[in-house]
Order: C-alpha cells, then structure tokens, then sequence
C-alpha cells in the first residue's frame, strides 16, 4: 500500500476562502478576475471565489486563440454560468502572432512561444484588473509551483495563488467535493499553449505520482525512502529532486547583490 499520499481535508476549503476574504478586504480593491480555461484549477478557483466574496465581485476570463468555441470553452462558460458570474472572452491570437512576427521567432519554436501565450493572457488580466480595480487571481497548484511547471511572468505572474499549497490530487478531490463537474475534473491537464500539448507529457510523470514523490521530498525523506513509500522506480526520484531545485528561481523574487542596511528579499521582513 502506498504511503505518500497528499489528501484533501474539508477543512481547507475554509481557510481558502477566509484568505481570499481577507486578502481583498486588505487590499481595498473591488473585486478579483480569474483566467477560466475550462479546467480543474480554475474551476475550483473561481467557484472557491465565489464562496469567499460571492459572485457579483468575480470576473472570469477565457483567453484563447480563434473565436470562442471548443468543448474546454463550453465547460468554461457553463461553470461560470453555475456560478453566477460573468465570464469575457478573449481572442489573444493576434497579440501573440504581433510578438510573433516583431520578435521573429519561429512558429517552430514551441515553447517560446507557448511562454508569450501565457504572459500575454497576463496581460489581459491585469488590463481588466487595473482598469476596475480587482485583483488577479492565480490558479497554479503547487504541483506545478515544485515542478516549476509554470511560465515566469506568465501564469506564475498573478497577485495570490489560493490553492498554490494544494497538489493536484487535493485539487481535484477539493473540486469533486464542491461541485465541479465531472467531466471537468476528468480532463487530461494540459495549458493549452500549443495543439497536443498536456501537462503530464511535459513532465514526464503522471500527477499522481509526482505528488507522491513531491510529498516526500516536502517531508525531507531520502529519495530511497521517496522511493520505497511512493512505490516508484529511484530514477524518477532523483529526476524529479533535480527539477525541484531546478526551479528555484521561478518561485523566488528577483535576486538583489546586498548593499544596504535591509535588503528585499534577504533581510527586510513584510
């Protein structure tokens, strides 16, 4: 039997939705916007939203390329019809396809591509978010924040991540018991940034492994120990440590050389 295994406790779903809560009250802001891009994360984000603020504070956002349509579209839209909020699309095509074209890269170029996809959806959001004074809400797992599965400046490039300490496992248990559909939970877990392109293809692992691995090196067990209670072969282990501390630098604040008195990032505590 396995014995790394992240699970989900009710008890999460209020402490979410008090952060939220309180997170805007601080702020002084309006209101919040979400990316919805049909999947589990921003499902559960937006529906988490909704039961910390309501609806009327709650602006989702699907940003895809081509006109609004697609079974991913359709689930986005009828979410975010249950939930009683407004949902705007956004076609983000041609944006992309200007960065495109002045930078001269390649259509080939996949991943650099796939990284203006995501910061360009970032731009959209905190247009909107500027313009009505809301704050934009991250939908990133912590999963993806270990894996460093993320798109600096993109969709790691947000003001809060309210289930950024929930692995994918707990998100999706967290989500079947609020509600999200089914067939939304279900989805093969992909960014959409290229046709084809899935999360666990990239990674290398299916989630529910790499969350047991990930749960282990959290617990500060040795890769055999990982190993032996996640049931998973050492070489996965160390892959997965390596990319981890990879990663480092895409969860962390921008570096700054000490030379003052109290330093952002080091020593000077908020």
């Amino acid at each position: 039997m396995v014995s790394l295994q992240p699970r989900f406790r009710e008890e999460q779903i209020g402490i979410i939705t008090s952060f939220i809560r309180h997170v805007l009250e601080d702020s002084g802001y309006r209101g919040l916007v979400v990316g919805m891009s049909g999947g589990v994360d921003s499902s559960l984000v937006a529906k988490l939203c909704v039961e910390a603020v309501g609806a009327a504070p709650v602006v989702g956002v699907w940003s895809g390329e081509g006109a609004a349509k697609g079974p991913d579209y359709r689930d986005a839209r009828g979410w975010a019809g249950t939930l009683g909020i407004e949902l705007r699309r956004f076609d983000i095509a041609p944006l992309v396809e200007t960065f495109r074209r002045s930078l001269k890269i390649r259509k080939d170029n996949l991943t650099t591509l796939g990284n203006i996809k995501a910061r360009v959806r970032m731009i959209v959001l905190y247009s909107i978010a500027n313009t009505e004074k809301r704050l934009v809400i991250g939908t990133g797992n912590k999963s993806e924040l270990a894996a460093a599965y993320f798109s600096k400046f993109g969709d790691g490039g947000v003001d809060f991540l309210p289930i950024g300490d929930l692995y994918k496992t707990q998100v999706r248990e967290m989500a079947a018991h609020l509600g999200v559909p089914k067939r939304i939970i279900n989805k093969t877990p992909t960014a959409g940034l290229w046709p084809g392109q899935t999360d666990e293809d990239e990674l290398g692992v299916r989630y529910e492994v790499l969350d047991r691995i990930l749960l282990g090196i959290e617990l500060h067990l040795t890769p055999e120990e990982i190993a032996d209670q996640a049931e998973v072969d050492l070489k996965t282990v160390h892959r997965i440590e390596t990319r981890v501390a990879a990663g480092a630098h895409k969860r962390k604040p921008p570096l700054i050389p000490k030379v003052g008195i109290r330093t952002f990032g080091l020593d000077w505590r908020e």
